[in-house]
């Protein structure tokens, strides 16, 4: 009787197996957190040392041609009330910028900055015969104080002394005034420049200023929109740029040897008026015309595109050795399903600090070559044939190439992982299409149809 019931006991449920193995895939997937936070904190590091270098070369510069600034007041209108006083700003009728960029790569310790040095001229073309039309109601333009305003991002950049021409004479610029500062209150990020512009009146003859800068900066160089009509020429050695901003240039040509882009920005599409209060320079910034100076060798974020996929793959390593698990006959202890988990984390880790020293596809020949040695090494000794360590060293690389192929092909890699998976459940089914989910009575160590892939000897019936 007692010898009845324990054959009826299950001795060895492969449900249950699997069901384990999915936990485990689970919690090692959990696992590659670790290595997310750590990529985390050196891309945080990596992000300092760029803010670091910025901070001496200038940063990411932005920077608007001449406009005209008219202080005015407003007369109490009882003896109660205060004057009130400002700053009118009026933008030319037509902007041109030009701006002529060298590049090169700083380094300190592992990490990269791009960084650029620019001649730029800023031209502005002013038409007074209507100006002052939108001052606010009874305010008194004072012309005689007038200036010219050129706008950069930070200072600490210029490589030489700011000059604007003005009928043909040059002037230095020099910080603006107290006045022009207190009526910006900062809204711009814009450190404003400022020269004299004597002699102007409402109704004066078009005018044509024009300012000469010369800048570094780093990862990135933008234009304000500062004319009713705007256009921006840029060219630089830098073969991957990146045009971003309010607005895409017009035309473009990108080469090893460097880019040439333009920009044309109609008054229509600006959105700011012709004219007005000083705070209107701070809405030009969201329509900014700019090129960013792109590294394409960052490993940091290949290796966190890498890392989105890891539960994926994590149960596609599992699966297969569960699928060798059922097919072989052999059993696998789940401490050794952790330890082909604690490889995958590990390959993580080696990619992640080997593409900081020589990049990242180098990097990722390296750590998966030696993960898929390992783990199918491993395979040879845990199922004690040859022919499955073969068998597990096609399988591992046919999914780590899988794994190359999402990092490159982004627009596919959905399409990609779904049909990987699918493929995979796919198989899963047909290599365990007759088991017993719920554990023989007797063990049977090597099911009939695992001799067609390569198991032990030995017959018995699957049902």
């Amino acid at each position: 009787m007692a010898d009845t019931l324990m054959a009826r006991i299950p001795r060895r449920s492969m449900g249950l197996k699997l069901l384990l193995v999915c936990v485990l895939g689970f919690v090692m997937s959990l696992a590659a957190l670790f290595v997310f936070l750590l990529l985390y904190d050196r891309t945080h590091r990596a992000e300092q040392v760029s803010e670091e270098i910025g901070q001496v070369v200038g940063g990411r510069q932005a920077f608007m041609g001449p406009v005209l600034a008219v202080p005015y007041v407003i007369p109490a209108a009882d003896k109660d009330e205060k004057a009130t006083f400002g700053t009118h700003v009026i933008f030319p009728v037509q902007a041109e910028a030009s701006a002529a960029s060298r590049s090169e790569v700083r380094r300190r310790s592992l990490f990269k900055v791009p960084v650029w040095t620019a001649d730029l001229t800023l031209t502005s073309t002013f038409d007074l015969t209507d100006a002052g039309a939108l001052a606010p109601a009874r305010a008194q333009l004072d012309w005689s104080r007038a200036r010219y305003l050129v706008g950069v991002s930070d200072p600490r950049g210029a490589r030489s002394d700011a000059v604007i021409d003005i009928a043909g004479q040059s002037r230095a610029l020099a910080p603006a005034s107290k006045l022009a500062l207190d009526d910006d209150r900062g809204r711009t990020g814009l450190s404003l420049l400022a020269a004299p512009a004597p002699g102007l009146e409402p109704g004066a003859a078009p005018m044509v200023v024009s300012a000469r800068l010369a800048f570094s900066g780093a990862q990135r160089l933008s234009v304000l929109p500062w004319g009713k009509t705007t256009v921006f020429k840029a060219r630089g050695d830098w073969p991957h740029p990146s045009f971003d901003g309010g607005f895409l240039p017009v035309s473009r040509q990108v080469s090893p040897e460097g880019f040439q882009a333009v920009w044309k920005v109609p008054f229509i599409a600006r959105g700011a008026p012709a004219e007005g209060e000083l705070s209107l320079i701070s809405q030009l910034a969201s329509g900014a015309l700019g090129v960013s100076f792109v590294e394409l060798t960052n490993p940091y974020q290949s290796v966190g595109r890498s890392l989105k996929y890891a539960p994926m793959f994590m149960g596609l390593v599992f699966l297969a050795f569960f699928i060798f698990e059922t097919t072989t006959g052999r059993r696998v202890h789940p401490a050794q399903y952790v330890l082909i988990g604690l490889a995958q984390i590990v390959f993580y880790l080696l990619l992640l600090s080997i593409a900081e020293r020589i990049g990242f596809d180098l990097a990722f020949l390296i750590a998966a070559g030696a993960t898929v040695i390992l783990i199918s090494a491993y395979s040879t000794a845990v199922f004690a044939s040859r022919r499955q360590g073969l068998i597990a060293l096609g399988a591992f690389s046919l999914l780590y190439v899988l794994i190359y192929g999402l990092m490159r092909l982004e627009d596919l890699a959905l399409l990609i992982g779904a049909l990987t998976s699918f493929a995979a459940i796919a198989a899963a089914m047909f290599f365990t299409r007759r088991m017993d989910w719920y554990g023989a009575a007797a063990p049977a160590p090597f099911p009939a149809h695992a001799q067609a892939f390569g198991g032990p000897g030995g017959s018995v019936d699957p049902a």
